[in-house]
C-alpha cells in the first residue's frame, strides 16, 4: 500500500508538471496573438491566468518536498522529483515572461512600426521548441529533446537580425524609439523563453539518460 501511494504520488508529480506546461503554453500562445493584433482584452484575459501558474507551481513544491521527505526517491525516480522541480521552475520563467509580453498591447497605440513577420516567425520556433520539450518530458524522448533545443539557434538568428533592424530603425527616425523599444523587449522575453525550452531539454536527458549536458 506505502509503494502503491508512492507510485501515485510520482504520477501525480508529472501529471502536475504536464498541466504547468499547458497553462504556460496558453499564455505564451495568446500573449503572442495579443501583441500582434494589439488586442487588449486578449492581454487582459491573458494577464488573469497568472495565478493559475502560482498555484501550480505550488503543488508542484509541495508534492517534490513530500516525496523528498517521506519517501526517500532512488535512482531514476530521485531524477525524475529532480527534474520536475527543475522544469517546472522554467516553466514558471517562460509563463512569466510571456506575462511580459502580454503587458506590451496595452503600452502600444496606433499600429506596430513595422510588421511582425520575423517576430512571429521567431514565436512560432519557439512555441515549437516548447511543445516538443514538453513532449519529450511526457515520453522521456532525449532525442526529441535534443532536436527541440537545437532550434535555439534558429532563434537566436533571428533576434539578432531583428535586433539590428530595429536600432537601425530608431537612429534613422527618433519618434518611433518609444514603439521600438518595446518591439526590442518583445524579441528579447522570446529569446529568453527559447533558453528556458532549453533548460527543460537538458533536464529530459538527465532525467532519462543520468547525464548533465548543455544544449544551448
Amino acid at each position: 500500500m506505502v509503494r502503491e501511494r508512492y507510485f501515485q504520488q510520482l504520477d501525480l508529480l508529472k501529471e502536475s508538471v504536464l498541466s504547468l506546461g499547458e497553462i504556460s503554453e496558453l499564455i505564451f500562445h495568446d500573449s503572442m496573438e495579443a501583441v500582434i493584433d494589439l488586442d487588449v482584452e486578449l492581454a487582459r484575459k491573458t494577464l488573469a491566468l497568472e495565478s493559475k501558474v502560482d498555484k501550480l507551481e505550488e503543488r508542484i513544491e509541495i508534492s517534490v518536498f513530500d516525496l523528498l521527505a517521506l519517501q526517500q526517491p532512488m535512482a531514476s525516480d530521485l531524477r525524475l522529483v529532480v527534474s520536475a522541480l527543475k522544469i517546472s521552475a522554467d516553466l514558471k520563467r517562460i509563463a512569466g515572461l510571456s506575462i511580459n509580453i502580454a503587458k506590451i498591447p496595452g503600452k502600444i497605440e496606433g499600429g506596430h512600426i513595422k510588421p511582425l513577420i520575423d517576430t512571429k516567425r521567431m514565436a512560432d520556433i519557439t512555441a515549437d521548441m516548447l511543445a516538443n520539450s514538453l513532449k519529450s518530458f511526457e515520453t522521456r524522448d532525449p532525442e526529441l529533446a535534443r532536436a527541440a533545443a537545437a532550434r535555439d539557434e534558429e532563434v537566436d538568428k533571428i533576434f539578432y537580425a531583428v535586433w539590428v533592424e530595429l536600432i537601425e530603425m530608431m537612429a534613422k527616425d527618433t519618434s518611433i524609439i518609444s514603439k521600438a523599444t518595446y518591439l526590442l523587449f518583445l524579441v528579447r522575453y522570446l529569446e529568453r523563453i527559447a533558453d528556458h525550452c532549453c533548460n527543460i531539454c537538458e533536464s529530459v536527458v538527465y532525467l532519462t539518460e543520468a547525464e548533465r549536458v548543455k544544449l544551448n
